[in-house]
């Protein structure tokens, strides 16, 4: 038998009707005890407040992560059941603070509430718990419409359609069908664990991040980071991590890495890979911007908010990028 712990922190899946629209409810465990297979059982704990994830902060990222890291030496696993608006985000950061994760961390969610007439609610937890049965499974990962995905590159990519996530620089790391079980497993593309300490949160931590876009965009910004005290930047630039050599920006860029503050520079393309290959890219990076490689978004917030809160200079934060294949 394999006993995992469910831990509920709110969501579209669990939602029902308000007088505003939807809103979360403590109501969903009494639906997902008949979906448990056979060898399979479950303990559930409720997340305090229940929140829409879309109201994540990072004091609910510490509170869950303290939660997490008491119940997992407890069970064989553990499911998070999570709003899908920031799922990715939260899929990352979990990843990046278990380094030496030795059994599966799985995250879900849904689009569309639970008993929705052909909704995904119950084909996702469906998904979800079929994944402990997965032998050598030893990382944090997302099941969604059918698919397990790597927390680490993982991001939201549809709000409209069932195949709300993607790995856009990764295939899947399996395909569940109802009828014929998991196909095309790939779980040993996923890197070893990390001999790493787990870091600590700091819910004071400052992450802002920044997208390039003709036009003043970049006075814009060289005066956000001249003024407003952050403690990284992600910098989405364009292409393979180009930007305009822009004196401020440059300059702003080039002040706060002269403190120690990581600036990440990524690609704003959802497959894109910040490199040295183009000549307009090499100012930002001789300003001392860190390149992020393939890392999207979501990865770039959750390391920089860890690098920030255990002070990982550039080296430490290209060391957690190579380890995730990201560089």
């Amino acid at each position: 038998m394999t006993r995992i712990a469910i831990l509920y922190t709110g969501g579209t899946i669990g939602m029902v009707q308000g007088a505003h629209g939807l809103e979360p409810s403590a109501g969903l465990e009494q639906h997902l005890q008949p979906l448990l297979p056979e060898g399979l059982s479950a303990d559930w704990y409720s997340a305090e407040p229940l929140i829409d994830s879309s109201a994540l902060t990072l004091a609910d990222w510490q509170r869950w992560l303290a939660e997490i890291r008491t119940l997992l030496p407890r069970y064989d696993g553990l499911l998070l059941l999570h709003g899908t608006d920031t799922l990715a985000y939260s899929a990352n950061l979990l990843a990046f603070a278990l380094p030496a994760l030795d059994k599966p961390l799985v995250i879900t969610g849904a689009q569309w509430p639970f008993g929705t007439p052909d909704g995904d609610a119950e084909p996702n937890l469906h998904t979800a718990l079929a994944t402990f049965a997965l032998p050598g499974l030893r990382h944090v990962v997302v099941a969604f419409n059918g698919a397990l995905y790597r927390a680490v590159g993982s991001s939201k990519v549809s709000t409209e359609t069932a195949a709300g996530f993607d790995t856009p620089h990764f295939p899947p790391l399996g395909r569940r069908l109802p009828e014929n079980g998991w196909q095309d497993v790939q779980l040993n593309t996923l890197p070893a664990a990390l001999t790493a300490a787990e870091p600590q949160l700091d819910t004071a931590v400052r992450i802002v991040c920044h997208t390039l876009t003709p036009g003043a965009n970049c006075a814009m910004i060289a005066h956000s980071l001249q003024h407003f005290p952050a403690d990284g930047v992600v910098l989405e630039s364009y292409g393979h991590g180009n930007a305009p050599a822009d004196p401020a920006l440059l300059q702003a860029i080039g002040a706060l890495s002269a403190r120690g503050v990581p600036v990440l520079n990524i690609s704003q393309v959802a497959q894109g890979c910040a490199a040295a290959v183009y000549a307009q890219g090499d100012a930002l990076r001789q300003s001392g911007a860190i390149s992020g490689g393939k890392a999207n978004r979501e990865t770039a917030v959750a390391l920089l908010t860890l690098a920030a809160a255990n002070g990982w200079d550039s080296t430490e934060i290209q060391a957690r990028l190579r380890h995730w294949q990201l560089l």
